[in-house]
């Protein structure tokens, strides 16, 4: 694998752009896991594997022959504090992998040592955030959701100091691009239109070649980059998914899941969970990620304004119109997600679409007045009837009130009644969106206490075959499937930088 074919357009962007930095080898380095079914996409062979060599590679002791190794500039809105500068402090980009249909795929070691942008950090990561981001990324992909993916795990035979001392490991993973608003911000913080220009060029010829031939390809991007973080973020929504630090340092313009911090998916449904422990007043909580999307996206409409047009009042106006369709874009994606969900089909009534919304934001109300889970809600909801039956009372069970819930069902089966899809069609339909398992917190954290504690990745590997099939029930794993127990409930979760 020292051979992979890699290339690195960003070099050719210019110093300013990047530092380039050496991942820094490590002792004793241990392969938890190799992601052949990415390998296999990306066109890497993993036939007759030298293991010892993958090892090498994917803990950043031997770089490919073709690898430029750079750590990235970006600066940050960090919970709205403008941070002018950042960078790869932890992660260094070894180059992209082209294909020849034209996709190409980005490879990046995080947890491979100090780089220019370190500040006072160390570069290395904890085995826990690497378990983490492996399960949680890859979860994603199978749960339909635009995402960056792991494409190896290793430990490093090395301790880092954290809150602790623990075990280090470094992930390898993949995008359609590393670049962030954040990094059209560090540029835009210093007045240099020129490298906005040849930024937005570079992400444009990467992930947005449809647009090249449009008037105005600069604006065509912008919007681009709306619809895409709208129908992300509402995905985010539909599966009850928390991000947990959306700074804009972490929105990737490619419009893909980014930077698995302290994120985590709702047991009880609360509007306003939060896990992250350094969100202490609640800015990323589960209800405010969909305008914390519009804010992000402001940042970039700010820095990308200059090459709208010449003249200013002209751009901040075409600049505007964009933003404002963010919001009917998020609620399109958000009422279509949603309506798969609860097995209604899409209208073109706008009165039905009210009436739509209306129904599903009550069931949420009833959820989060009664503590119910928000995976096995819809589990259960989509192997109900449409007529009153024995099997509606799995549902009731994770209502502190079943009344309630049993009023909410009267009214979600009239609207079935109107449908024209029969009981099996609409449940196999709700079924391919509704998952029955997700990668739970406390799950997680018994994947790593057995990984850090006794070097044992025995539920690492079951978790993630398992998490492989998320929409298919599969015999013998139901406690992968229940949320935790009282003194199982993780209230915290950090980004372990």
């Amino acid at each position: 694998m020292k051979h992979i074919p890699l290339t690195n357009r960003f070099l050719d962007l210019g110093s300013q752009f990047y530092k380039q930095s050496k991942p820094v080898p490590v002792a004793a380095p241990t392969l938890i896991k190799l992601n052949k079914e990415l390998a296999s996409i990306m066109g890497l062979s993993t036939d007759n594997l030298n293991l010892s060599e993958v090892t090498m590679i994917f803990s950043g002791n031997q770089v490919p022959e073709s690898s430029s190794p750079l750590a990235m500039a970006y600066s940050g809105s960090q919970f709205g504090s403008f941070n002018p500068q950042l960078g790869d402090g932890r992660a260094i980009y070894l180059g992209e992998l082209n294909q020849p249909n034209g996709k190409s795929y980005d490879v990046q070691l995080k947890g491979s040592g100090r780089t220019a942008y370190s500040r006072n950090g160390d570069g290395r990561s904890a085995l826990g955030p690497v378990l983490r981001e492996y399960l949680v990324s890859e979860a994603m992909v199978k749960l339909n959701v635009p995402t960056t993916r792991a494409l190896a795990a290793v430990t490093t035979g090395e301790e880092v100091a954290r809150e602790t001392l623990g075990p280090g490991g470094v992930l390898t993973r993949v995008a359609s691009s590393f670049v962030r608003v954040g990094t059209f911000q560090y540029f835009a913080a210093k007045g240099d239109i020129k490298s906005i220009q040849k930024l937005a060029d570079y992400v444009i010829e990467r992930n947005y070649k449809s647009i090249k031939a449009t008037e105005n390809q600069y604006l065509e991007f912008f919007k681009a980059v709306v619809v895409r973080q709208a129908k992300l973020i509402a995905k985010w929504m539909q599966l009850g998914f928390i991000h947990g630090v959306m700074n804009t340092d972490n929105m990737s313009v490619a419009g893909e899941t980014i930077d698995y911090g302290p994120c985590a998916f709702m047991d009880e449904f609360n509007h306003n969970q939060v896990y992250s422990f350094i969100d202490r007043g609640g800015r990323y909580a589960y209800s405010n990620q969909p305008p914390i999307g519009l804010w992000n996206l402001t940042r970039l409409a700010e820095c990308l304004v200059p090459l709208f047009a010449e003249e200013t009042e002209t751009a901040v106006e075409l600049a505007k119109e964009v933003l404002q369709s963010y919001e009917a874009s998020y609620e399109k994606a958000w009422l279509t997600g949603m309506r798969m969900k609860f097995g209604l089909t899409e209208t073109e009534d706008k009165v039905r679409d009210l009436q739509d919304k209306k129904l599903i934001e009550s069931l949420f109300e009833v959820m989060q007045l009664n503590h119910a889970d928000f995976t096995l809600t819809f589990f259960h909801l989509s192997r109900l009837n449409i007529k009153q039956s024995g099997i509606d009372n799995e549902l009731k069970k994770l209502f502190d009130k079943p009344e309630a819930i049993e009023l909410w069902l009267v009214k979600w089966r009239q609207r079935l009644s109107e449908e024209t899809t029969n009981d099996a069609g609409r449940q196999f339909n709700m079924q391919t969106v509704n998952p029955v398992y997700i990668p739970r917190n406390h799950l997680i954290e018994a994947v790593i206490r057995a990984a850090e504690d006794h070097n044992d990745f025995t539920l690492f590997h079951e978790l993630q075959t398992v998490l492989e099939n998320p929409f298919t029930l599969q015999e013998g794993m139901d406690k992968y499937m229940l949320p935790p127990e009282p003194e199982q409930v993780v209230e915290n979760t950090f980004c372990g930088t």
